[in-house]
């Protein structure tokens, strides 16, 4: 583990699958971490949970061994974020909410303070309207589990400093992590074209011209890809997978983002993929 690791204290708001993910990153890299959720349950799970996944992490060569483990602090207040070198926000992916916390969190944090959204596909300067700095904002979409995946797409808005973005670099790097810089726009580079894919996917099940199992092994057999999409929807989680075919299909006004009738309905009926236990795929239980 590097030095500059330690000059890092992070603090990641929202307590769910990704911002647990992102904080194990971190603590397995040394780095004294903040986990804030208004949910006091989440938040009873996610330490037990961040620490199983730095074990997780680890253990399959995504997380340094024998580091000594960052400090954990979960919080309900976001003033308990004040001392941060950087935020990462990792709340629902509704643009109204994560502009409320864009605003609240660049109230407490000293100005210069790099703030990435760990958004899908919101664009980042619409997202950075509400901050105080909007300078101070940037895009870190990061990819499922953060913990193992270290490619990190980053995203630069029009507004974006060139402190903000190299600070926001420096920490990824310090937690080993490949950031690829690209420019903004409704789904950045790999929602753009992955979403899509699932929606088409999903399409053709349901017109019963293929089952899951047969598209995802077209594309794991014939174009070399590791998993196929309907696998991947799964591991993203049914129902981000349908908010994000939702802001797309909203900002870009092309209805081919408009989420199949499967994936609405798999979401009403709780099939939301490999945290509930089943989606396209079945796997033996609900996941947390």
């Amino acid at each position: 583990m590097t030095s500059t690791a330690f000059a890092h204290r992070l603090a990641v708001v929202g307590a769910g699958t990704m911002g647990t993910g992102i904080a194990a990153l971190a603590v397995g890299h040394g780095i004294p971490t903040v986990l804030i959720d208004i949910d006091e349950a989440r938040l009873d799970r996610a330490r037990s949970e961040v620490f199983r996944l730095t074990r997780l992490g680890q253990m399959m060569g995504g997380l340094p061994r024998g580091a000594q483990a960052g400090e954990l602090v979960t919080t309900g207040l976001v003033g308990d974020l004040a001392e941060a070198t950087a935020v990462v926000e990792c709340v629902t992916e509704r643009a109204d909410l994560k502009a409320e916390v864009l605003a609240e969190v660049t109230k407490v944090v000293a100005p210069g303070t790099p703030v990435l959204s760990n958004t899908s596909g919101i664009p980042v300067d619409e997202l950075a309207e509400a901050a105080v700095r909007p300078a101070d904002v940037l895009g870190a979409h990061f990819m499922n589990p953060p913990y193992i995946i270290r490619a990190v797409e980053v995203i630069r808005g029009r507004r974006t400093s060139p402190t903000a973005l190299e600070r926001g670099l420096d920490l990824l790097t310090s937690v080993t992590r490949e950031p690829i810089v690209v420019g903004d726009a409704p789904g950045f580079v790999i929602n753009r074209i992955l979403q899509w894919s699932i929606n088409r996917a999903a399409h053709l099940v349901e017109e019963g011209v293929s089952t899951p199992a047969d598209v995802d092994a077209l594309f794991v057999g014939c174009l070399g890809h590791r998993t196929g999409p309907l696998a991947t929807a799964d591991l993203i989680g049914l129902d981000n997978v349908v908010d994000s075919l939702w802001v797309l299909q909203e900002r870009t006004g092309d209805a081919g983002y408009q989420p199949a009738q499967l994936l609405q309905r798999m979401v009403r009926e709780g099939k939301l993929g490999r945290k509930s236990g089943q989606g396209f795929f079945e796997y033996g239980g609900t996941r947390s």
